[in-house]
């Protein structure tokens, strides 16, 4: 597998922690957690992501804000993007699949066969 960079945008440490070990089991080690969106805005200006792993309900800036924001700045042009959230609404999977970059639609906890699924949609 080739070497890919992660970023999980997520407001709970032990949910970022699971999901590090999980990501880990399956031999992806570059993984940079943040807890908001706004914090991943300015995160991706250092870091490119290869996959974001994005939570929907966050203070600060919700996922879906962040998606916005990241389709205003031409970052999703490039960007992946897997949702993984305990909001298993359909109004929610249908509002999330507007958006080009976001490949899958997680629900949590992320699993090892979750995060492969997701992985390999990423070619």
């Amino acid at each position: 597998m080739k070497d890919l960079k992660i970023l999980l945008v997520e407001d709970d440490k032990i949910t970022n922690f699971l999901s590090k070990k999980v990501l880990d089991i399956i031999g992806i080690t570059h993984v940079e957690a943040v807890l908001d969106g706004q914090k991943a805005i300015h995160c991706m200006n250092n870091y490119c992501p290869d996959l974001i792993y994005l939570d929907l309900n966050m203070p600060v800036m919700d996922g879906f804000e962040f998606l916005e924001a990241i389709k205003k700045a031409g970052f999703s042009v490039k960007t992946k993007v897997a949702i993984l959230t305990s909001s298993d609404m359909q109004s929610d999977r249908d509002k999330a699949g507007n958006y080009p970059c976001v490949i899958d639609y997680i629900v949590k906890p992320l699993t090892v066969d979750k995060a492969a699924k997701a992985i390999t949609m990423l070619d």
